[in-house]
């Protein structure tokens, strides 16, 4: 039996007991599990399937005085941010199962002789995410939006916290049990190999990712390359710009040149809304505040060796391409003219860590050019004063078409989970910018509409009736 390991951030250490790695043939017996258990999961009542949200919200925190140590171990995140995310994770339970259990949840439409409803679409693969040990992992945002929606989730644990995870679905599958879930409603696999094989199941009809572009794009590739090609959601990479106008500089460009440090860094540059990108006018004279910043950061303790080894090649890579603005134990800032951003297109790929680079633009008409050429991601954030109305108003219009998420004099590492959040955007953002993979809207990526004509209500779901 091959056993995975997690690895301890701070000592390089392996972490004992090692998990088992699950096996095809069990990933397939989970996978008819799960199919067996659709139907009656979309049959139940929407507040008996609501209380099954809120009873692994209930375990998960009675637990964390449990899961906080054990994540901490793995990922080296600290018990107040670990301690934060239980939070998180419950709340967003709570406020899926709230949506589930409102008026009219699955019935999209109805007219005289008609009812347009949104269905289950099955069983569904997750793929936790390393950077969120309990919000986008076991029991996070896409395995919540799936039970949501009606549907048996079947969980891909990451391999940076695998104990933690196991845990998780030890007092997850509990809960469900004692609420009454069918069986097959959740389940987890270990190894690189099961997921595979998952993303392969004939009996899953869906699945949601957060995690690196590599490794999404293959997942999504297998997707669409099955005999029945299924949706594949997935959150990749984001290089998250932001943008400051001369005025905002004038204004308060002491405070922004902190804050902006300060976000690139929070959680060790390990967040999918890290900005990669700051934009200032020439001659900006920030880069003392910037400097000194930087260097108050502390040594990150990266989450896993191969985001280690990704951080330490891609610092290499813009190291090559830059100037070099501030160097400590903790961070990096590069910068570059917004000529010589232009054309180095590899200044716009993600590098997962603390490293940002500054591109400096000397006119409105290259800033504005510089957006233009920005890719797909998540968010973007304008930093601008009243006197800049017209300029911001066209970089909005301009943004929108870009990312899934525009900050105005604020910073983007920090998601709400609400009913108007969109965390999404356009490739390589994500492989489907017409969804969000957090707040309520999540659910309908796992919803699929189904017209009833003329149906007497006995036969109509029951959900919808």
């Amino acid at each position: 039996m091959t056993l995975l390991y997690g690895v301890d951030p701070r000592t390089g250490e392996r972490l004992e007991p090692g998990v088992p790695e699950t096996s095809p043939e069990t990933v397939a017996a989970l996978g008819v599990a799960a199919a067996k258990a659709a139907r009656p999961l979309a049959e139940l009542p929407l507040p008996d399937r609501a209380a099954l949200l809120e009873a692994v919200a209930d375990a998960l925190e009675a637990a964390a005085d449990e899961l906080v140590p054990l994540a901490d171990a793995e990922t080296a995140l600290g018990a107040t941010r670990l301690s934060g995310e239980v939070e998180r994770t419950t709340g967003q339970l709570r406020l899926l199962a709230g949506e589930a259990r409102g008026e009219g949840f699955q019935q999209d439409v109805a007219e005289p002789g008609f009812v347009r409803a949104l269905l289950p679409i099955g069983p569904v693969a997750v793929y936790a995410a390393s950077n969120f040990p309990f919000a986008f992992s076991v029991a996070g945002g896409d395995t919540a939006s799936a039970w949501a929606a009606g549907c048996p989730v079947i969980v891909k644990a990451h391999p940076g916290h695998p104990r933690t995870s196991a845990r998780t679905a030890e007092i997850v599958t509990e809960a469900l049990a004692k609420a009454g879930a069918p069986e097959g409603t959740f389940a987890i696999v270990h190894g690189f190999d099961a997921g595979m094989a998952l993303i392969n199941d004939p009996n899953i009809r869906a699945a949601g990712f957060t995690g690196s572009v590599r490794g999404g794009r293959a997942l999504f590739d297998a997707a669409a390359s099955r005999p029945d090609p299924i949706p594949f959601y997935g959150e990749l990479g984001s290089i998250n710009p932001v943008f400051v106008t001369e005025a905002a500089v004038a204004a308060r460009g002491e405070e922004i040149a902190r804050g902006y440090v300060g976000s690139f860094t929070l959680g060790s540059g390990q967040f999918c809304t890290k900005p990669g990108l700051l934009f200032l006018p020439a001659g900006h004279g920030l880069e003392p505040v910037l400097s000194a910043a930087v260097a108050a950061v502390a040594a990150p303790a990266l989450l896993t060796p191969q985001i280690t080894d990704g951080f330490r090649t891609g610092v290499e890579r813009l190291a090559g391409a830059t100037r070099t603005v501030a160097e400590g134990a903790g961070a990096h800032l590069f910068a570059v003219s917004a000529e010589e951003f232009a054309a180095r297109p590899e200044l716009t790929e993600e590098c997962f860590g603390p490293a940002s680079v500054i591109v400096e633009y000397s006119s409105e008409e290259e800033l504005r050019a510089a957006v233009a050429a920005v890719p797909g991601s998540l968010t973007a954030t304008v930093h601008a004063e009243p006197s800049d109305a017209g300029l911001a108003r066209g970089l909005v219009a301009e943004l929108a078409r870009h990312v899934g998420r525009i900050v105005y004099n604020g910073w983007p590492t920090g998601v709400a989970v609400n009913r108007s959040m969109q965390h999404g955007g356009p490739w390589p953002a994500t492989t489907a910018p017409l969804h969000t993979s957090v707040g309520t809207a999540a659910i309908r990526r796992f919803q699929v509409p189904v017209a009833f004509q003329g149906l007497p209500d006995d036969l109509l779901p029951p959900t919808v009736r």
